[in-house]
């Protein structure tokens, strides 16, 4: 069974993954030399106003500080996230 708080990078389909619930919540990405491009997030309604799209960007913005690479928001949700936690500033391209 998966942990439902693990954040996955399913790098086959350029995405960090999400499973909560049977439904997964995904953030599509472009990666860049040194640099992960997140392009957009979706969460399924049945997620929604869990708190479950903030889990997975957390998520995917750990893994992207352990791999030693930047950060860009391509997508709103991602945008507004690191506006409101400035502990990732120092990853962010």
């Amino acid at each position: 069974m998966t942990d439902v708080n693990t954040v996955r990078d399913n790098a086959a389909l350029n995405r960090f993954e999400l499973e909560v619930d049977g439904s997964v919540a995904f953030a599509n990405y472009r990666r860049k030399p040194g640099v992960v491009v997140i392009t957009h997030t979706e969460t399924p309604a049945a997620l929604r106003g869990r708190g479950i799209a903030s889990q997975l960007v957390k998520g995917a913005l750990d893994q992207i500080r352990a791999e030693g690479s930047k950060v860009v928001a391509g997508c709103g949700f991602v945008v507004d996230y690191l506006a409101s936690h400035p502990e990732f500033s120092d990853i962010q391209a």
